[in-house]
């Protein structure tokens, strides 16, 4: 490799004037397009090449060395080794951080090694070889060289990189080994859809910013000038820091700080770049984007493993608390319970005699009190006891840790001898207390049920009297009457299935006084209190029911009685007006035998008005009995009839008009030369019954008014979809009025389409499936543990210690420890301090102060090793 020493004002050898030495291998640049050249602006041009995927192999033959046109094309400008230094010094120290140091120097600060090695430990997660810690060159080279050993033995072929460059602080050879480890540790392992490395990064760029108006990523240098895809990223994942809209591309200075501010402030990505050096070259630093964007990819892919981790561990967390928890159940409810049985024992056991009724009272109470209050206590905590620990080794064992052992003493089969001690003792004393304990287990059964069904009782009869008692019947109409009475026969039904209840009430104050209840007095008048109320009730319900049927009856009478003036009142009214009419028109005679004609039709008329006078006393005879019903059982009647708007009053009036005008007066004016048989205008004189009069009872002709006229409504079936459950459709059925013809009625039937819920089988493979889960053997029955392993199995996900680790190195970023600031940062409050309280010191080489070991936890809460 040719090499001036720094600071040489002559530029040699291959680089000068871009002319190339014949044979010279630094020309030689890789297949890869990791593979550029670094060069200052103001050192000669040693020729170094960026190693990682620049070489893969061995330097090739130097007899086809490149052009000197495209080797100066490959170099890069002064600007762009200053962006790529500026970038690698910025990842770097994004990684040395987590382990508390960093460079400010990248040539000066790697010389010794010791910062190198720390490097590769904080972004593999592995340890290297114990650095030596001396002053002298060999200790710097060999440091270096452990760094370079470790480097490739992850596969990758250093090519033209020693370790006496970098001590010796070759800027290029140290830049170059850094992109080596950026190449191999940052962008290598990317990987979308089958493209992994830089095509995978740009792919993965590609598929993240194309929703993005003006976003066109192409490369890694002309494609990020303008800031608009370093914000499309940003926004793409966290929308709320960014405002992409109001972004414009002719101002690429303001989106590139933009983004950048952003991602150091909310995404812990340094600024690896400025702004003015993106938007002051013509074409950016290739690889110091790559470098800044691996690190986006890196912090959004990171959020999510982390945050799978998280979700992961606590999981496996809240499965471990709840575990303790049911162990530390187990145990105070095994010694509280043990305690009780060994303080119980004695008292039953005591057969002692009282000398008194009240001594024997006393045992009596506090025996019901140990049946009642002290012992089902107990039981349901024993059930419990058995409960908890039957289920908290089922999760042990499905989620594969040790099962419980209780303490000594402690054991379901201590508790269930203990109790069978317990049930011994009981036996007697029971036995010696049983027919007071029945008569009084009794007494309080039955008189807690008075108590509540006398309750209900009257809150149910509660403002009833009231309602019998209204007279609201005397205002109402037939129609509300009507309603009255459904309501009524509503209530008389609703009576009659509460009659249960009271006999019930009666029958338990019965057998309360039979044995000798001590607040029998109390429950006696308290029974006879609902007793007397429910006659009175029913008395009131009886007498309500005969006002509102007689009440009924009474309207109907007089709606009768309405419509049946309505019907004759209104042909007579007719009459009336008719006859009005003829009596006050005008008829011009010339001979005597009309004048005899009219009078024919006049003394007919007149003949008709007696039966007309009867027939309107009759009509007005109606209404008079109406109002004679009605003031007789004071009833108030409306003003006006239902039926017809012509009154009493209106035919009065009408009638006296016509008696009014009887009197006929007749006109008669013959014309000169009159002689009806020769005039063509004339011919024979009227019949009497030509006149128009209108004779009652006889020329009168009148038909009610058909209210239906035009076609009858009846009901017609419409059937329309109607929604039942939430996504299914059935059918309902709707009547509703329907016109056909006039005069017929049909009933019209719409049928809407119904949907129904689809059944799915999933057929008999998948039931052999299960069945050769739950019954292995094939005996026909499945057990109940069988079938509890199984159900717990397909619905409960199972982790490994192996997992729960892996998922603790993610939230420690990759260490072998964890602090508890990071478990505090990562999980909720309650599992973090759950954590830090059970986690032992870490005791590795690599460990700082407060580091936890989460290796040791998570082995045992599966329990491979003690917590």
């Amino acid at each position: 490799m040719l090499s001036a020493p720094l600071g040489s004002a002559k530029p040699t050898g291959l680089l000068q004037g871009c002319s190339t030495a014949p044979g010279d291998p630094a020309v030689l640049l890789g297949v890869s397009t990791a593979v550029s050249v670094l060069i200052s602006s103001h050192s000669p041009p040693s020729i170094p090449c960026y190693a990682g995927s620049c070489f893969l192999g061995p330097f090739p033959p130097l007899c086809n060395p490149l052009p000197p046109s495209t080797l100066c094309s490959l170099m890069p400008t002064p600007s762009s080794a200053v962006s790529s230094l500026q970038t690698f010094t910025a990842w770097c120290n994004s990684h040395l951080r987590k382990a508390g140091t960093q460079i400010e120097n990248i040539d000066e600060d790697f010389r010794d090694g010791l910062k190198l090695m720390l490097l590769l430990e904080v972004i593999s997660g592995e340890r290297l070889p114990k650095p030596e810690r001396g002053k002298m060159r060999v200790h710097k080279i060999n440091n270096v060289n452990k760094a370079l050993d470790f480097i490739a033995s992850k596969g990758v072929k250093l090519v033209s990189i020693g370790a006496e460059e970098i001590v010796d602080g070759n800027a290029k050879m140290t830049l170059g080994m850094i992109w080596t480890i950026i190449l191999r540790f940052a962008i290598q392992d990317i990987s979308v859809e089958e493209t992994s490395a830089k095509e995978g990064l740009l792919l993965w760029c590609q598929r993240k910013t194309a929703p993005y108006k003006n976003v066109n990523v192409q490369n890694f240098h002309i494609s990020w000038k303008d800031g608009l895809a370093f914000n499309a990223l940003i926004h793409r994942h966290r929308p709320e820091l960014i405002e992409y809209d109001k972004l414009r591309k002719d101002d690429p200075v303001t989106n590139l700080n933009n983004a950048f501010e952003v991602a150091e402030k909310y995404l812990d990505i340094p600024k690896m770049l400025d702004a003015e050096d993106i938007v002051g070259t013509l074409r950016p630093d290739e690889k110091a984007i790559m470098t800044y964007v691996s690190c986006f990819y890196h912090a959004f892919s990171g959020a999510q493993k982390a945050e799978t981790a998280a979700n992961r561990i606590c999981k496996v967390l809240a499965v471990n608390q709840e575990n303790e928890h049911l162990m530390e159940d187990y145990e105070k409810l095994a010694s509280d319970l043990l305690e009780w049985i060994r303080r119980t024992i004695p008292w039953l056991e005591d057969r002692s005699p009282q000398k008194t009724i009240q001594e024997m009272q006393q045992k009596l109470e506090d025996f019901r009190d140990y049946r009642r209050v002290h012992k089902p206590p107990k039981v349901q905590e024993k059930c419990q006891l058995e409960i908890n620990f039957n289920t908290l080794q089922t999760k042990l064992r499905l989620s594969n840790r040790p099962a419980f052992m209780p303490s000594e003493g402690r054991m379901v089969s201590d508790i269930n001898t203990g109790w069978q001690q317990v049930e011994q003792a009981e036996k007697g004393y029971e036995e010696w207390l049983l027919n007071e304990i029945r008569r009084l287990e009794r007494l309080d059964h039955l008189a807690e049920k008075f108590r509540q069904k006398a309750s209900i009782h009257e809150a149910w009869t509660e403002g009833k009297e009231a309602m019998l008692k209204q007279k609201d019947y005397e205002t109402a109409t037939l129609s509300d009457i009507k309603a009255l009475i459904r309501k009524h026969e509503a209530f008389e039904s609703d009576l009659a299935a509460h009659q249960d209840r009271v006999e019930q009430i009666a029958a338990i104050a019965q057998e309360l006084n039979e044995l000798d209840y001590y607040d029998s007095p109390s429950v006696n008048a308290r029974c006879q209190k609902i007793c007397d109320q429910w006659d009175v009730l029913g008395s009131l319900t009886h007498s309500r029911r005969e006002a509102l049927e007689k009440t009924e009856k009474q309207l109907e009478t007089i709606d009768e009685l309405h419509l049946e003036y309505a019907k004759r009142a209104a042909p007579f009214n007719n009459w009336m007006e008719s006859a009005m009419e003829d009596l006050q028109d005008m008829f011009i005679v010339h001979t005597i035998e009309e004048i005899e004609g009219l009078i024919a039709a006049h003394d007919q008329f007149k003949a008709t008005l007696p039966d007309a006078d009867r027939e309107r006393e009759a009509i007005l005879g109606i209404q008079r009995e109406a109002q004679r019903i009605a003031e007789l059982h004071g009833i108030k009647l409306s003003a006006n009839n239902p039926y017809t708007s012509v009154t009493p009053q209106v035919i009065n009036s009408k009638w006296e008009r016509v008696s009014a005008d009887f009197h006929p007066f007749f006109t008669f004016l013959p014309p000169p030369s009159f002689s009806p048989p020769s005039h063509p205008c004339f011919g024979a004189a009227p019949k009497a019954e030509q006149f128009p009069f209108y004779f009652w009872g006889q020329t009168s002709s009148f038909q009610p008014y058909d209210a239906r006229e035009g076609g009858d409504v009846d009901d017609a079936t419409l059937t329309v979809p109607h929604r039942c459950n939430e996504g299914e459709v059935g059918d309902a059925t709707l009547t509703v009025p329907h016109r056909c013809n006039e005069g017929e009625v049909s009933d019209v039937t719409h049928a809407a389409p119904h949907r129904c819920p689809p059944v799915f089988w999933q057929g008999d493979a998948e039931f052999n499936r299960i069945m050769s889960l739950v019954d292995p053997n094939g005996s026909g029955s499945v057990t109940f543990q069988a079938f509890i392993d199984f159900m717990s199995r397909e619905t409960t996900d199972t982790d490994t210690a192996d997992q729960v680790i892996a998922s603790f190195k993610v939230l420690a970023g990759d260490k072998n420890y964890i602090t508890a600031e990071e478990l505090r940062r990562e999980l909720p409050p309650e599992q973090a301090e759950y954590c830090i309280a059970r986690m032992a010191p870490y005791r590795g080489p690599d460990a700082t102060p407060g580091a936890l070991d989460y290796k040791s936890f998570s082995t045992a809460l599966y329990g491979e090793s003690d917590l």
